[in-house]
């Protein structure tokens, strides 16, 4: 598959980028002291920015997740801290 992040350095460097925006959404959204403005919100924003640049797991389905999904979506939970 050429979309593998063994293949596509862009698309793991993307990947890399949207966990680690993930991880730090969570943080914020846990810790409200530090949000008094929203940005924990803005941070799942650039997270959600950052997963539309990845292509799909299945070109044909336009149900299928971004490649990477299920690591992004645990550093959202706070399950990769």
């Amino acid at each position: 598959m050429k979309d593998d992040f063994a293949y596509n350095s862009r698309n793991a460097k993307i990947q890399g980028l949207s966990v680690q925006v993930g991880e730090l959404f969570a943080d914020m959204y846990r810790d409200r002291s530090l949000d008094i403005t929203g940005n924990a919100l803005e941070a799942l924003e650039a997270y959600k920015s950052l997963r539309r640049l990845l292509p799909r797991e299945w070109d044909f389905d336009s149900r299928s997740r971004h490649v990477g999904a299920t690591a992004a979506h645990k550093a959202t939970q706070g399950a990769n801290s």
